[in-house]
């Protein structure tokens, strides 16, 4: 009977096409959720404070004007036509422009003004008649411009005290200005194009009151104000979480170049244990981790030197019986085993060390490295060709740049019959290309031969087949240094190994 596999925990993978076009960052994406949600947020925050301040205006859109009206109506009703013209010799100043017709204007037919229209219109006639408190008849019609007297001294002229309304009332400055005119940049001619809504209303006597006024304007969408407001906002909060961001991704990328660092240097300083209580149990966990390794390489590595050291006896006994054979080729064969065996010993504890050195890094001139290895080889009677020339001395251990090359030469002489090394500098780089003329490796071996002791013949003759360290030492010393050794078969025959070397030198 097949049992179903528990359901795994689900995690949120985003769509391939989307993945391209998220940051590759930790701290891009905690910061693209958080602008995205607080953008989110201010809008939905934006739209609620419109609606609401929409609703407020509407309940209070055109209530002053109407009511005013309302007052001036109710004064011309206990009045004398003569006492009514004086009152619209006072109050024929915008905002609201007062004047007693013969009769309404017809809101149809030829020559005749447009009947007010639209929601603005409709809520101030609602706003009237209710401040009226009767049913008298209203006529509402829209035209463009006040209809000022041609005698009437402009804005900027007019007295600064302004001007008395009914009853001595003062008519303030406020936004229209003096004497209650609009501040309108132009004077009567700006005033003269604004859009207003011309009322008649019919008094208790069956005379007609003329009233001209300039509604508020319907509340825009999104104010300014308030758009600059929600901006302030989100910029000061996306500052504020960049800073929270950047300061909790911090230990996650100290933790990084540590692991880095870790793979180069065993006895490297230590995480300091500070922070959150997470950051704090990461940075212990690690630096017990670091001890552990540390404690199982140190102690591997002596384990080694000591077998090393012991082996010394030993073989040092058999090359001296070994001088004491008759046997000229038998005596040979001994000696070639001894040195095999020291040189495997010397090398598999170089390779388990690590390959530290004590050597402070000083600039290497490599051009003279490569003529000291060149001469060594020709004395071996082995070809080795160099192309190039490094700009600049690289900085780093001498000793462990010349094993490394000297095994990857080695590697090529032996193999190849030949070496070419090639030399490719650049500011932050630089590149050595270890070329040989062999039969070149199969495409699944060019990573295994790497591994320590694994060789791609069967033979353990060093003039051969080596120790199967060579290549390995080669890559640990690059890695050393922050670089890397790679190999590929050239499509013109042979192999080619590339090692590369950041040119700050040792990593940090």
């Amino acid at each position: 009977m097949n049992v179903a596999a528990p359901p795994s925990p689900s995690v949120f993978h985003a769509p391939k096409g989307l993945q391209r076009w998220l940051p590759r960052t930790l701290f891009g994406r905690l910061m693209l959720v958080l602008a995205g949600g607080l953008l989110v947020a201010q809008l939905l925050s934006a739209a609620i404070n419109a609606a609401e301040r929409d609703r407020l205006l509407s309940a209070g859109f055109g209530a002053q004007p109407a009511q005013r009206i309302a007052d001036v109506v109710a004064l011309l009703d206990g009045l004398a036509l003569p006492e009514r013209r004086r009152v619209v010799s006072v109050l024929r100043v915008p905002p609201l422009v007062l004047s007693l017709p013969d009769a309404a204007a017809p809101t149809e037919g030829a020559g005749s003004a447009p009947a007010a229209e639209g929601w603005h219109a409709r809520l101030f006639v609602g706003r009237l008649r209710a401040a009226l408190g009767d049913d008298r008849t209203i006529v509402v019609r829209e035209r463009a411009g006040f209809d000022l007297p041609a005698a009437m001294p402009d804005v900027d002229t007019m007295h600064p005290g302004g001007m008395h309304g009914p009853g001595g009332m003062m008519m303030g400055r406020g936004p229209y200005g003096a004497s209650g005119v609009p501040a309108v940049p132009g004077g009567m001619a700006a005033m003269a194009a604004l859009a207003v809504l011309r009322v008649d209303v019919q008094l208790r006597d069956g005379g007609w009151a003329r009233f001209d006024t300039e509604l508020p304007e319907p509340p825009q969408a999104l104010p300014v104000r308030l758009a600059l407001t929600l901006m302030v906002l989100l910029a000061s909060v996306l500052a504020l979480s960049t800073v929270a961001v950047r300061w909790t991704v911090r230990p996650l990328q100290q933790l990084t170049h540590a692991a880095d660092a870790l793979g180069r240097d065993l006895d490297r300083p230590q995480l300091p244990e500070e922070g959150p209580r997470e950051v704090q149990q990461a940075a212990r966990a690690f630096n017990t981790m670091q001890r552990r390794l540390a404690g199982f390489v140190n102690d591997r590595t002596r384990l080694l030197t000591a077998l090393s050291h012991d082996l010394k006896t030993p073989l040092t006994r058999m090359r001296l019986r070994a001088d004491l054979l008759d046997d000229d080729d038998l005596r040979t064969r001994f000696e070639s085993d001894l040195k095999e065996m020291e040189a495997m010993v010397t090398q598999t504890l170089e390779f388990m060390r690590g390959l530290g050195s004590t050597e402070p890094p000083a600039p290497v001139d490599v051009a003279a490295l490569l003529a000291a290895l060149q001469a060594d080889n020709a004395a071996m009677g082995r070809t080795l060709h160099i192309e190039g020339r490094a700009a600049a001395p690289w900085v780093g251990p001498a000793s462990l740049l010349r094993r490394a090359l000297g095994n990857l030469i080695d590697n090529a002489v032996i193999y190849g019959s030949a070496a070419t090394v090639c030399i490719d500098d650049a500011p932050a780089m630089l590149t050595l290309h270890v070329r040989d003329r062999g039969p070149g490796i199969a495409d699944d071996q060019l990573e295994r031969v790497f591994e320590p002791f694994h060789r791609l013949e069967g033979s353990r003759n060093r003039a051969t087949g080596g120790t199967g360290l060579g290549l390995g030492i080669a890559r640990n010393i690059a890695r050393g240094f922050g670089g890397d050794v790679v190999l590929r078969n050239r499509s013109e025959g042979g192999l080619e190994a590339t090692m590369t070397l950041p040119r700050q030198g040792v990593a940090d």
